[in-house]
């Protein structure tokens, strides 16, 4: 195959081919998003003259470079490369160029809370294999984050920051926009968009459902192992941290206008120095209801309206906070006297509902009974694996609630054998099955030839839910929707299977709770 160039409506790029798939890297959908243009919405990018060479990633944006678990390093993460404002850039993978072949098109939003990742720093990110697999368009995306993406100043600076706590978002709707306007020329069918992402890539989809500005850019969505079915109260603590970040520089609300003229470097810097949040330090930063760019929460205490008819696939895995508390030196040592103590501070951030401290020991009676022979540690992990899990099953309700549309719930329990297995069914351990990308093995996948058996079901799960809003296909049992009676979910591992409201009694311990 050789090196493929292409005319989009911006100009000409050139990018690579290998082993049937062309590849187009760095391309920018937005405009610069410094000095003048920070926290401001995104701008189209500007049109240039000859070919631009589209065969390396582009920048990500200014994020903490300590915070990444061990677990991303287990997956094959390298970390962030470049970083920089000029982060508006996209990446794509398609079996055809110009083909007329209307292709279902996947977009993939990287996870790291709202604060860390890019669309390239994991190789599992690569969307060549899922490319292949399902002859669809993959594309990835890089946007602004932290401070850059979710400084709301709107309520203390005036009507010029309107919009500013959500840029991030902002930008993923520009991002959308550029694959409606440019994707026919990749084989893709603008028709046909599904947005998918895990961990802050799932809350991404979320907030994404809620936001009229990206209405009828995308059709179907998937949310893996990131909820967010709330965002940032405007008035309350996003005003709160913005006043905290302005006092950095000794700056009152009438003088915002200053950070416009400063380095990007002392923007991070006063950012790094403020005081950590509860449970993720750097997360201070986040989609803000703002009633503008986001009118209200996605999925609380209802669905947003306009997720109504958008076909939702929601899931998460069994063992999520093994991949958090990994860093923790007391993992696999805590005892009955520190595990309330634990869960009261894991309880309580922003990553999910927050548990009130009166319900703490309820649900560690309640994980007790069905659990008899679990270690303090065990009961940890359950726990503050399953507040996630309950975070999206109250979407799967909400959204079965809220529309015509369906919503298909799974549950990932496949253990990595890594370690003596001590991850079990970690968090991010579902996305090498989702892109089919488990050859060759890294150390966190084991080399058994299961894995090759569930990245089939995986993948072509993803692939049908991209083609028809449906997952179903020869590979798995029969996957019904979700609903509140039944409560079907799909369990991915070795042997796939439906259950109907797996650990039931456990469920409903939470059942007041958020």
């Amino acid at each position: 195959m050789k090196a493929p160039a292409v005319e989009i409506a911006t100009g000409k790029i050139r990018g690579a081919a290998d082993k049937g798939i062309y590849s187009f890297k760095g391309i920018h959908y937005g405009g610069p998003t410094d000095g003048e243009n920070r926290f401001m919405p995104p701008t189209p990018p500007a049109p240039w003259t000859g070919t631009r060479d589209a065969t390396r990633y582009g920048q990500a944006c200014w994020q903490p470079a300590d915070v990444t678990p061990m677990a991303y390093y287990l997956l094959g993460g390298v970390g962030i490369g470049e970083m920089g404002e000029d982060c508006l850039v996209l990446n794509v993978w398609t079996p055809g160029l110009n083909d007329g072949a209307k292709r279902p098109v996947m977009v993939w939003l990287h996870g790291g809370g709202f604060f860390v990742g890019s669309g390239d720093h994991i190789p599992y990110y690569d969307g060549a294999s899922l490319a292949r697999t399902g002859d669809v368009v993959v594309v990835s995306v890089n946007h602004r984050l932290g401070v850059f993406g979710y400084l709301y100043l709107d309520e203390l600076c005036g009507e010029k920051y309107a919009g500013s706590g959500n840029t991030g978002m902002l930008d993923l709707v520009q991002a959308l926009k550029w694959v409606r306007d440019n994707i026919s020329v990749f084989g893709g069918d603008p028709g046909s968009v599904t947005i998918f992402g895990e961990s802050g890539g799932g809350a991404k989809v979320s907030t994404l459902q809620a936001m009229p500005a990206a209405k009828g850019l995308f059709h179907r969505a998937i949310s893996e192992s990131g909820p967010g079915a709330r965002a940032r109260a405007a008035s309350e603590e996003a005003t709160r941290t913005t006043r905290e970040f302005l006092a950095a520089f000794g700056l009152k609300p009438e003088q915002a206008g200053a950070l416009h003229k400063m380095r990007a470097d002392m923007i991070y810097s006063a950012w790094m120095a403020l005081k950590p949040t509860a449970g993720m330090p750097m997360g201070h930063f986040a989609p803000v209801v703002d009633g503008k760019a986001l009118p209200q929460h996605p999925f609380y205490p209802v669905a947003a309206p306009t997720a109504a008819n958008i076909p939702l696939m929601i899931g998460t895995n069994k063992d999520e906070m093994t991949f958090m508390l990994m860093k923790d030196p007391q993992f696999g040592k805590y005892t009955e006297a520190t595990l309330k103590e634990n869960l009261i501070q894991r309880t309580r951030d922003n990553t999910g509902f927050k548990v009130p401290v009166e319900k703490i020991d309820g649900l560690i009676a309640a994980y007790k009974r069905t659990r008899p022979n679990a270690t303090p540690t065990e009961i940890l992990v359950a726990i503050t694996s399953d507040r996630m899990r309950m975070g999206a099953i109250r979407v799967a309700e909400r959204k079965a609630a809220g529309g015509p549309a369906p919503v298909y719930m799974y549950l990932f329990t496949w253990e990595s054998p890594f370690m003596g297995g001590v991850l079990k069914s970690c968090h991010t351990l579902e996305m090498p099955f989702v892109f089919n990308n488990v050859e060759p093995t890294i150390g966190i996948l084991g080399n058994s030839p299961e894995r090759l058996k569930l990245a089939a079901a995986m993948s072509g799960a993803w692939l049908a839910f991209a083609r028809s809003g449906n997952p179903n296909h020869k590979g798995l049992p029969q996957w019904p929707t979700y609903d509140k009676e039944k409560r079907a979910t799909m369990i991915f591992n070795t042997e796939c299977k439906v259950e109907n409201d797996p650990r039931a009694e456990e469920r409903k311990a939470w059942d007041d709770i958020g």
